[in-house]
């Protein structure tokens, strides 16, 4: 982690590794160079699965 704690929220959205793998490296092709932007978009969507908002 560098700029975002992405990983206590997946384990607080009840993700187990390979699900946090998988959407890890979905998000990845979206920001390949951009590593801010990848972990603010993988705990925004970990926070919007917690929330309900979105499923796995």
């Amino acid at each position: 982690m560098k700029h975002f704690d992405y990983k206590a929220a997946a384990k607080e959205a009840g993700l187990n590794p390979s699900q946090l793998a998988r959407l890890c490296k979905a998000i990845r092709e979206e920001f390949p160079h951009d590593d801010m932007q990848f972990e603010l978009h993988v705990l925004r969507t970990c926070m919007a699965i917690k929330d309900g908002k979105v499923s796995t």
